[in-house]
């Protein structure tokens, strides 16, 4: 194949692929929902390019082909002369169906037996994996229960061939598993609690996040399973020390918009509405409603390693750098964005729909009264980095009340049955940095004495697309997490309004 046609395969594949995972010597190396890429065919080579915020490389690439849902590319690492794979797969889980089912049933029985030399005098009752669409049970995690006369507790289960984020999301079917059982076992048994059991060494997140679950509302355990060796061992989870949490250093905002003055008055010119995000000191993101189609950055020459800007430009992981050759179709993407990026947009269009997420993050950073006159507007962040080991968490927005009280709110554009978990991760973060007085040494909230009560949990959604199992989630948390479910108007994109709002009840869940 011809660098020509190689190129056209790989932009034309991916295209369609914004969310494909890239893997090289059988490991995950990039995620396209969070990465970059360039493909160029300069010196008569394919070249592609590939960058995150954790890494980046360039392979040339010699011979592509197309399997279903998998790009599998022969690629060629710069000084080295052997090609390698490259593997770009639409589904994040690399095996085939029948393998998932393989694994499986092969761990029904393992996990069967742990259980019966580990809970001695208790009966295993019968482990599925079976689809409960009713309760929003997948086949990925094994469900079952434990029996001791009148007593019982419920079961959840999932293997190590499972990605680490189905691993993640183990404890929201264990939260909803253990509400079922109590359900059917009312007047017959008491399901004290839930043993959650996941993979060995995987266990970190589920971990962190039972440590915030309401300690009277269940008995909770947790253990990683060796499923070479069959053998269970129980993790604590009464500590969260470990949680080891990294805040990045607020940006100026007001320098950073004054270093690249010369890109943002470009950009103004062709879009006046155009949105100035400043990511870093280094490197700033144009928008329309949240849709990225630009970034201006501090780029270093290699023939005189002399820095300058450079503005980089499109849509989704694909980007190309802006030069005189270009600008007509820079021009173009900008109006057309401007076009159709709008409430009254053409709805079918992929610009229309794409990022709704940062589409109502850019409304509501702007318009934070509109959740809750209690929050200040003079001072909000978004997308605020926290890292902790090799996870990247990003707080939608962190801002604070009138009395100074740090919230954090996590906002769905769609419905998402982990948003309550997925929030706790967020909380758990900012009151670790909170406790160690780090937002003030980072630079946030300038100038203003930050309140030492927790902080305040805001989940946001469209009314219509909060998960029915959002409730019985949120009452399983901790008293300690002050949290608020917010319902907006389906119509948010013309107006944020709040239709509805729920608060906790603080009386404890007990057992059935």
């Amino acid at each position: 194949m011809t660098p020509d046609s190689l190129s056209h395969m790989l932009a034309e594949f991916l295209e369609g692929a914004r969310a494909a995972v890239v893997v090289e010597d059988g490991a995950i190396a990039f995620d396209l929902a969070e990465s970059k890429y360039s493909i160029s065919g300069e010196y008569n080579k394919c070249l592609l390019h590939l960058w995150s915020h954790e890494r980046n490389f360039v392979r040339r690439v010699l011979d592509a082909e197309v399997k279903t849902t998998m790009l599998r590319l022969l690629v060629q690492r710069m000084g080295q002369s052997h090609p390698t794979r490259l593997d770009f797969c639409r589904d994040r889980d690399l095996r085939s169906p029948a393998a998932r089912r393989a694994a499986r049933a092969a761990y029904e029985p393992r996990l069967r037996r742990a259980l019966e030399r580990n809970f001695p005098g208790w009966t295993v009752a019968r482990l599925t994996t079976s689809i409960d669409l009713e309760h929003s049970f997948g086949p990925a995690y094994l469900r079952g229960s434990l029996h001791q006369g009148q007593r019982a507790l419920a079961v959840v289960g999932v293997n190590d061939q499972e990605t680490q984020s189905t691993i993640d999301g183990a404890l929201t079917c264990g939260i909803l598993w253990l509400e079922s059982c109590r359900l059917a076992q009312r007047g017959r048994r008491t399901v004290e609690g839930l043993a959650m059991i996941v993979p060995n060494g995987a266990s970190a997140l589920t971990r962190q996040r039972m440590t915030h679950l309401h300690p009277s509302a269940a008995k909770w355990s947790l253990y990683e399973f060796d499923q070479r060796e069959d053998a269970l061992t129980p993790v604590d989870t009464t500590d969260c020390g470990n949680l080891a949490s990294r805040l990045v250093h607020a940006t100026d905002e007001k320098l950073t918009q004054e270093r690249f003055a010369e890109s943002i008055a470009r950009i103004h010119a062709i879009l006046p509405q155009a949105e100035v995000v400043v990511l870093s000191p280094a490197l700033i993101s144009f928008r329309r409603h949240g849709l990225e189609f630009a970034q201006a950055r501090i780029a270093h020459d290699p023939r005189n390693f002399e820095s300058g800007q450079q503005i980089a430009f499109g849509v989704g992981p694909e980007e190309r750098i802006l030069n005189a050759e270009n600008e007509s179709q820079f021009a173009d993407l900008v109006q057309l964005a401007a076009a159709i990026r709008h409430k009254d947009g053409p709805k079918n269009h992929a610009l229309w729909r794409m990022t709704p997420e940062r589409w109502l993050e850019s409304l509501v950073a702007r318009n934070l009264a509109a959740l809750d006159g209690r929050l200040r507007s003079d001072a909000a962040y978004a997308q605020v980095p926290a890292f902790a080991a090799c996870d990247r968490a990003m707080i939608d927005i962190l801002a604070t009340t009138r009395d100074s009280r740090l919230t954090l709110i996590e906002l769905k554009a769609d419905e998402d049955i982990h948003l309550p978990l997925q929030g706790v991760d967020y909380w758990s973060r900012v009151v670790w940095h909170q406790r160690r007085g780090e937002f003030a040494q980072f630079g946030y909230f300038p100038r203003r004495e930050i309140s030492p009560q927790k902080p305040l949990l805001m989940l946001v959604a469209p009314a219509l697309h909060v998960h029915p199992s959002s409730d019985t989630i949120l009452r399983y948390l901790s008293p300690e997490i002050d949290w608020e479910l917010l319902g907006i108007d389906e119509r948010w994109r013309e107006e944020i309004k709040v239709v509805f709002r729920k608060r906790p009840a603080r009386a404890p869940v007990r057992a059935a």
